[in-house]
């Protein structure tokens, strides 16, 4: 009786376990569609990412969007699998925060370009900007230092020989007009313009706030600059089937004369 008992025991263990498998397999979405999360600041992003969500829903998955304000949870969400790309960074930014933060994330493709531009509500030109000014710029690394480049580029200030995208305010050697810097996360730069003389914006967060850079920015970057927005990915995910549908959704056809006809100009495809 026992040994009956025994064996009913182990049927039963069995029983469960095959049970629990094809609980897993249920999981599924019964349609069978794959499901990707993307994290993505609200524009240009997921402007872009909603264009391609029908085009990637007749190819078998399910794009789910998570609007994003900030750089650093996107990519430390990635990191902790809460998502499974990102869609809001140049790749030197990418690189320095996986740098300092140790993250293995991946770039799978250049989509746009975004140049960074000078605003104001004070001044027309950078010829007008008066001495003391107060001049804001991004506080990460990347973004202030690209944002630096482009005042030094348009004589507002120098900068030591040979520093690049990671110069800071301590790599000021001239300033003529004795601005004073001051640094602020990136989304509130355009909150900021009407108690600062001019202001160094993404393009993403100026279209947020309803600037046009085309017709608001007093100067831009070159439309070569070299700051193209990426998808992003956890490193080893880069072949995932799901993946490869999305960059070739974000890569296509339909999707370049989006931007095209949408932003004008503000901002260019790089494919």
């Amino acid at each position: 009786m026992k040994k009956l008992m025994l064996v009913l025991a182990l049927c039963l263990t069995a029983m469960l376990a095959f049970a629990g498998c094809g609980a897993d397999k249920a999981a599924a979405p019964a349609d069978g569609k794959a499901t990707i999360k993307v994290g993505a600041t609200p524009v240009p992003h997921a402007e872009i990412l909603n264009v391609v969500k029908p085009m990637l829903e007749k190819e078998g998955v399910v794009v789910e969007i998570v609007e994003m304000t900030d750089y650093v949870i996107p990519n430390t969400a990635v990191a902790d699998k809460q998502l499974d790309a990102n869609f809001f960074q140049h790749k030197p930014y990418l690189d320095k925060f996986c740098s300092e933060r140790n993250l293995k994330l991946t770039s799978v493709a250049p989509i746009h370009i975004e140049p960074m531009g000078v605003y104001s509500k004070k001044v027309k030109s950078l010829g007008e900007l008066p001495a003391g000014a107060e001049v804001a710029i991004p506080n990460d690394p990347t973004n202030g230092g690209r944002a630096l480049l482009l005042l030094a580029k348009h004589g507002v200030i120098t900068l030591k020989d040979g520093v690049t995208i990671t110069a800071s305010v301590a790599d000021i050697t001239s300033n003529p007009r004795n601005i004073k810097i001051t640094e602020l996360e990136a989304p509130q730069l355009p909150r900021v313009l009407d108690d600062v003389a001019i202001a160094v914006i993404n393009t993403n967060f100026a279209m947020e706030a309803d600037l046009i850079p085309m017709r608001d920015a007093i100067v831009m970057e070159d439309k070569e600059s070299p700051y193209a927005n990426i998808l992003v990915v956890r490193t080893g995910d880069e072949k995932r089937a799901e993946i490869q549908k999305l960059v070739k959704a974000l890569t296509s056809p339909e999707v370049k004369k989006f931007i095209e006809e949408k932003y004008k100009g503000s901002i260019a495809a790089t494919f």
